[in-house]
This record gives structure tokens, sequence and C-alpha cells, in this order.
């Protein structure tokens, strides 16, 4: 009888133990819907329900004056309450407005809605994000962002904040001083390139609050990815060492040479027997704080770096025990970027211990495509892949895409032999908060079973967005689509076309970065007639975040757009010797960046005031404070110091189309190279510009700028655009 009644006792334990663990599941899911409604949510239920087969699924019903969304684990119901949202209540949780207030009465579901993908992954975001968007987001930014992530799928994250703390502890333990360590750490807004081996100390040296602090941040931001079901992508130990470890600790190193005239950091021979007891501390500091990963990002060698004498199948598999040694089921993540990963280093490893991210699938895809310039003929062998979206670059802003690619492109991967290994989809951009419709395009492909079109899935987008539609909002996205997001494949800049009121001055101006582009490919009038639609339609839209937000970024675009055709007049002037069409025209010029500044001044998405107030605010110390805007300053504009700046190719490479960057620096850079010019067509000498000193002094200022959201938008904006197109 004792025996019995211990036996039930036992089996009442494991009941409540299983019921807490579902509740727990059921309380996040619960909880995100709260966070994202502003706690006004009443009409929606989830529930955890199990899959009969190896999909992921979710389920959208009725359940008396009720909403109920099912999923086999919290992502997938997630996935379902924003299609649910989107598809079914007409509220889209984008970056311009990730908490909304609810409706007290929701739509209910008239027909059950069932959704299910076998693709089991669902990826998101590069190491650059972390620093042209991320480098200085507090934990109420985190954590929108990480509901976003869920809400669209995302089941694997890359996750790189505080592990500059890992190395800390590290090289503390090697016998390095914090001085010393500071000059290998790089500072906040550079933290992605010298995590990707790229370069040493730059930007710094790091404060020691900064180290607690993103501490701190990421304990949280792993706990909430657990919560919510989303495993992290933890880096690695890639074979990354100070340049000066040879001298210090004896080890046999690799100087894998420069990055943009950055000295890299050097590469820990794998035949030295040190890389497996370097490599193990590594592991070891990082789980002390921050726990065991199952996916480790790890890419030596990325863009360019030495390899000479290196025995690369041998570094592949030492970097890869390392690893397992650290975790035995443990994935490698490699980014698929120029000859990265490299053939040799990944061919003797296992099938399943490597997942390969086809970093720029939409381009330059290396799965295997035929027609592509980084095409692998093989793809990646025996190796999972995902099909990415790499989309932005250096956070540039403008309105870009290649919807017809990204959609045909991820359906004629996964009808291709290379489709067997293919584990889902993800995105890589370089920066965010832009372009949200190709976010939404991209994370809703896995769950869409037949190929579509992009003016099929457009329809339903704009009633997504604002919550209704009408033709002229629809005619708007139609131009866009077929020309904004209608990149041709054989476009050579890197992301969207590049504004050159943003560019450093000189005649004629082709690009704004060193690898972007600034000719449009598509006619200026398509993004003006768009804008003067949405204005046509504001007053009905009034009032509606995502609308408002659109109509000032496509205004911007066809603003940036006419600059673009102006400043062609201004070249051919130039050549010409037309002084007076000079003079008219580059009047004009000038007016229209401050036109272009006072529009983006009226939401705060497209200030650089919210940028450097970002920086500032995560810190009370002053010295601190300086730093971390200094940070934000260069990042933006000179990036590195003259050498990278100029020789490197580095300067403007994150350009921001901005309020107060426009008026504050933009302008009057093209007002300098204007007179001077003028002096010059005028047969007078004309002076020497230092674009870079002048830049780099703009690092240095202090001067605040103001960030606001205007409430009288529409009206302001329809102003602008008469001053500008009539």
């Amino acid at each position: 009888m004792k025996t019995h009644l211990s036996g039930l006792f036992f089996f009442m334990l494991l009941c409540l133990s299983i019921f807490n663990g579902y509740s727990q599941q059921l309380t996040a899911n619960d909880a995100l819907v709260q966070r994202i409604s502003n706690h006004t949510s009443r009409n929606i239920v989830t529930e955890i329900s199990e899959s009969s087969s190896n999909t992921d699924f979710f389920e959208i019903s009725s359940l008396k004056d009720k909403t109920l969304i099912k999923g086999n684990n919290p992502v997938s119901i997630a996935t379902g309450l924003n299609w649910y949202l989107k598809y079914g209540a007409g509220i889209q949780i984008s970056w311009n407005n990730l908490t909304q207030d609810f409706p007290d009465q929701m739509p209910g579901i008239q027909q059950t809605i069932r959704k299910e993908t076998t693709l089991s992954r669902r990826y998101y975001l590069n190491y650059c994000t972390f620093s042209y968007t991320m480098a200085f987001w507090d934990w109420d930014r985190w954590e929108k962002e990480l509901d976003w992530m869920a809400l669209h799928g995302v089941n694997l994250a890359l996750s790189i904040t505080g592990n500059e703390t890992v190395w800390y502890n590290v090289l503390k333990r090697a016998g390095y001083s914090t001085e010393e360590i500071n000059e290998f750490i790089a500072g906040p807004a550079y933290i992605a390139w010298w995590q990707m081996n790229n370069l040493e100390g730059w930007g710094g040296p790091n404060p020691d609050e900064w180290y607690k602090q993103q501490e701190i941040l990421q304990k949280k931001i792993l706990a909430r990815m657990k919560e919510l079901g989303i495993q992290p992508v933890l880096p690695g130990y890639a074979g990354m060492v100070p340049r000066n470890i040879g001298g210090k600790l004896g080890y046999r190193i690799t100087d894998p040479g420069t990055w943009c005239t950055f000295n890299r950091p050097a590469f820990l021979s794998p035949d030295d027997p040190n890389f497996t007891a370097f490599a193990t501390m590594y592991y070891e500091e990082m789980e002390k704080l921050y726990g065991k990963a199952d996916y480790y990002a790890i890419d030596p060698f990325h863009e360019g770096g030495n390899t000479k004498n290196i025995d690369l199948d041998k570094a592949g598999k030492t970097i890869m025990s390392a690893m397992k040694q650290a975790n035995p089921k443990a994935v490698w993540v490699a980014q698929a970027w120029q000859k990265n990963p490299r053939e040799k280093m990944i061919a003797g490893l296992n099938a399943h211990d490597l997942l390969v991210l086809d970093l720029y699938s939409e381009k330059r895809p290396q799965w295997g495509d035929s027609t592509s310039v980084w095409k692998r003929s093989d793809g990646f062998g025996k190796h999972d892949w995902m099909y990415c979206m790499l989309l932005n670059f250096g956070g540039r802003v403008g309105l870009h895409g290649k919807m017809n690619r990204v959609i045909n492109g991820f359906y004629d991967a996964r009808a291709q032999a290379q489709g067997q290994t293919m584990l889902g989809v993800g995105v890589t951009a370089e920066g965010i908060e832009n372009n949200p419709v190709m976010y939404e395009l991209l994370y809703e492909l896995p769950w869409r079973d037949q190929r579509f079109t992009k003016n099929e899935w457009l329809a339903g987008y704009t009633r997504a967005r604002y919550g209704k539609s009408c033709p002229e909002v629809d005619e708007a996205w139609t131009l866009l689509s077929e020309s904004s997001y209608n990149c041709p494949d054989d476009y050579p800049g890197e992301g969207a076309v590049e504004s050159v009121l943003c560019a450093r001055p000189h005649l004629p101006v082709n690009k704004v970065s060193t690898w972007g582009d600034a000719k449009l490919y598509y006619d200026s009038d398509y993004t003006r007639q768009a804008a003067k639609l949405l204005l046509d339609a504001a007053p009905d839209f009034a009032g509606i975040p995502n609308f408002e937000y659109d109509l000032t970024d496509v205004l911007r675009q066809s603003i940036a757009d006419k600059g673009n055709v102006l400043l062609n007049q201004l070249t051919e002037a130039y050549r010409q010797k037309q002084l007076q069409d000079f003079q008219t025209g580059a009047d004009e010029f000038l007016k229209l960046i401050l036109y272009q500044d006072e529009l983006l001044s009226l939401r705060s998405e497209f200030s650089v005031g919210s940028w450097l107030e970002q920086a500032k605010s995560l810190s009370e110390n002053k010295d601190n404070q300086q730093l971390y805007e200094w940070n934000a300053r260069t990042l933006i504009t000179v990036w590195g110091n003259r050498a990278a700046s100029e020789t490197g190719g580095l300067h403007d490479y994150s350009h921001r189309e901005w309020s107060g960057l426009l008026s504050g620096l933009y302008y009057k850079r093209w007002k300098l190279f204007f007179d001077a010019t003028i002096q010059e067509l005028e047969g007078k000498p004309a002076p020497a510009i230092d674009f870079f000193e002048m830049e780099n002094q703009w690092t240095h200022e202090n001067s605040v700028y103001p960030v606001v959201i205007e409430n009288n938008l529409i009206d302001k904006a329809a102003a602008i655009y008469k001053k500008v197109f009539e």
C-alpha cells in the first residue's frame, strides 16, 4: 500500500512539473501579447499543441468571443499571433511602431487558418547589425526587438552582446593587464569588426562600466530568448588572439595582415598546442557568464586575411574540436561571404556539424545558383545552409529591395538538389529599422507553400500595414514595387541607391561610399508619383503610425532622387563651364538638402539626435558619455582614422540621410565645395579642401540635435513636397 501511494505521489509530482512547464510557456506568449499591446489585449488566448509531424505550425481560430492561437512551440504561436494581427486585425508591429493599443473588441476569425513549415530554422542578424544599429541599445529597446523576432518566426539569432566581457576575463587569466586588454578590445561602436577579426582596439579604451553593463544586458537578452524559444548563436572561438601574444606568451601565430588599413588580430596556429588550451579557456569563461550554446558563430579569415602556410583542413578540424569539447552537440555557424567559409576548411567536417548562412542570397548566392558571380557549383555540399537576405549595408537609409529575386530565389533553391540541405531563411542585414516591407516578405516565405508574385502579396501587405487601403495607396506601392523594390540583379552597388545629398563633394558623384552606387536604376518620377499618391490619401490615414512613417520615407526618397538628377545637371554645367547655370543649380541643390533636413526632423527615426542621445544615455559619467558619442559620430562619418577613412575607403560607408547630419555636416561640405568650384569657374584660384579634417572635427563636437515626432506631420510633409516639386 505504501509503495502504491509513493508511486501515486510521484506521478502527481510529475504531472505538476509538466503542468508548470506548460504554464510557463503559456505565460511567455501571454506576456508577449500584453507587451506589444501596451497591456490592452483582452481577446487573444494562446495554447501549446503537439505537432503530429516534423513540422512547425500555428493555427488561428475562434473560441467564443476570443481568438485562439495554437502552435507547437512559443515561436510558432508568436508567428501565428503576428499573422492574425496583420491579416485578421490590420495591425502590423513594425520598428516605427513596436507597441500599440489594441481595440477593445478584436476582429473574430470566420474560418480556421493553419500554416505549417518543414523549414526548422529562421535566422536573424549580422555581426555588423550590433554596431550599425544596436551599438547603444538598452534593455527597453532590446526587449522590443526580441518580441519582434518572435513575432516574425525567428528561432535562431546571433547574440554577441557582452562578449567583450568574456574576452576581458580570458585575457586576465592569460596574464594581461586591464590596459593591455583595452588595447585589444574595440570600442562600443566597433565591437562587430573586432569580433570578426578585422581590427584591434579602435574606438576604445572601454570604461569598466561598459563591460559590467553589457554583461548584465546579455544575461537579460539570453533569459528572454530562452523564454520565447529563440536559440542564441554565441560567438565561438575562431583562433583570434592579440597580435602581441607571441611575444608575451610565446604562442605561435600567423599575422593575417590588415583590413582597410587596420591591423587584424593574430591567428593562433592550429599546430600550436596552446590553441586547444586557449579555446578551452575561452569557452569556460563564456559558460561561466552566459552558459552553453547549441550554436556558435565562427568566421576565421573574414573579408580576406592571410592564410599562407595555414593548413586549412587542420584549422577547421581544430576549431570544430574545441567547440565540440565545450558542447558535443553544438553546431558551427559560418557566414558565406566572399571566399568564406573556405572550402578546404569545411570539407573534412561532418554533415550537420556546420550551418552555413548564404549571406547574400538575393544577389550573390553561393548555394549553387548557376547565375551567381559567387556561385559554388556544388553549393555547400553535405552541409546545412540557410537562404538569407542581406538587403542593407552600413545602416544606410534608402528604399531598396529585390522583391522578385527574393521570392523566386527561395522557391528555386527549394526545388534544387541543394534544397534538401536548406534548413530555412534568415535576415543578415548590416543595419535594420529600414524597409520593413522586405522583412515581412522574407519571414513569410517558409509559411507559404506555393510560389506567389509580389503583386499578389502586396495587396495584403498594405491592408496589414495600415489597417485599410485605398486605390491611391495601392497604386503608390505598385510604383515602388516596380522601381526601388525592383533592383536589377546586375546593379553594381551594395544596398540602396545612395543619396548624393550625403556624398563627400566632387563631380560627378557616382557613389557615396566606396562599395555603393548612386546611379538610379529607375525613373526618379516613380518615387515622386508614389509620394504624391500617399499625400493625396493622407487625410484618411492621419494618425496611423505606419502610414506616417512610410509617407516620410517615400517623400525622403523622392527628394533624394531629385537630388541625383539635379547633380547630374550640375555636373554637365561644370563640364560646359556654364557659370550662371552652375550657380543656380548649386543654390537649388543646397536648398534641397535643407528641405530634406526639415522633412526628416519630423520623425525621430530619421534624426541623428536619436542616435547620439541613445549613445550618451548609457552613462551618467561625462567622460564616458563623450567616448560613446565620439564612437557614434565617427562610425557614421569618417569611420576610422585618416588612413582607414581615405586609403581604406571607409569614409561615409555608414552615411545616414538624417536630420541634423544633413544640415550639420553634409550641407556645409557641399557649400564649401560649391563656393570653391564657382571660384574655379570664375578663373580664380580655388582653395584645397581637406574633407577628412572637416568631418573629423564634427566627430569631436558636442552639439545637441533635437529628437521629436511632429504631430502635424502630414500638413508639413505636403508643404515640403510643394516647395520641392511645384
